[in-house]
């Protein structure tokens, strides 16, 4: 059997950092002057990374590495079937990992889910700063289009864990921040974030489960006009 670093098998290791490997063969070759092929580096790869932990300059967590391949698994599964047809042992088999390594970092699938929304798109506004709601919510249309396939499947979860509630966590107050400096009345204020919040919700998952959904831009513009309708009556 092969070798494991961080639960993940070299095979594995290779095809989610390939990217930055190319990287750190020119260090193999070129300054420790290794005379090895590409594929003998491609052996090594997980012991670099274990020894420099480095990506692009920054340190990566070795925890960070293992949470990565697992996401990559549930994507790859959740392309082909449902979400309540994948098990823990699906997404461990899929990235040649054990189950102890998956709840040393998750509690169950749901919080895997919740982490790859996580890391993916709020780490990314988090960069960013808005003038307000509707850029935001421009940006969040994309990254919801640019990855349907999953969010599809994602946004029709049920439960306390599941990622809509967890969507709606992160929504609501974020829509209260653009909100209260318009109005002033909390009680007003609360009815109008929690009305948003869930039509901004209900519209996403009617529109990603469109055979052919509309462009982000397009999408947007609806929702300003029917504000606009509304606002004008």
């Amino acid at each position: 059997m092969e070798k494991n670093f961080y639960g993940i098998r070299p095979k594995a290791f290779v095809v989610l950092f390939f990217p930055v490997s190319e990287k750190i063969l020119l260090f193999w070759t070129q300054t420790l002057k290794c005379p090895k092929t590409k594929w003998d580096f491609l052996e090594i790869i997980p012991l670099l990374w274990y020894n420099f932990g480095v990506k692009e300059g920054k340190t990566l967590a070795d925890s960070n590495i293992t949470k990565r391949a697992l996401a990559v698994a549930l994507k790859e599964l959740m392309a082909e079937k449902s979400f309540d047809k994948i098990s823990i042992g699906d997404i461990c088999d899929r990235c040649e990992m054990n189950r102890k390594s998956f709840y040393y970092h998750f509690r169950d699938k749901y919080d895997l889910v919740n982490w790859i929304y996580d890391i993916e798109f709020i780490s990314i506004v988090s960069k960013k700063e808005y003038r307000s709601a509707w850029e935001l919510l421009q940006d969040l249309c994309t990254y919801f289009y640019e990855n349907r396939t999953f969010y599809r499947k994602a946004l029709q979860m049920e439960g306390q864990n599941s990622f809509r509630e967890h969507f709606r966590d992160y929504l609501h107050p974020t829509l209260y921040t653009y909100l209260e400096g318009d109005i002033q009345e909390r009680d007003t204020l609360e009815f109008y974030v929690t009305f948003f919040t869930d039509a901004y919700i209900c519209t996403i998952e009617r529109w990603l489960l469109e055979k052919e959904p509309q462009q982000p831009a397009r999408l947007l513009e609806l929702m300003k006009n029917c504000m606009r309708s509304f606002a004008s009556d």
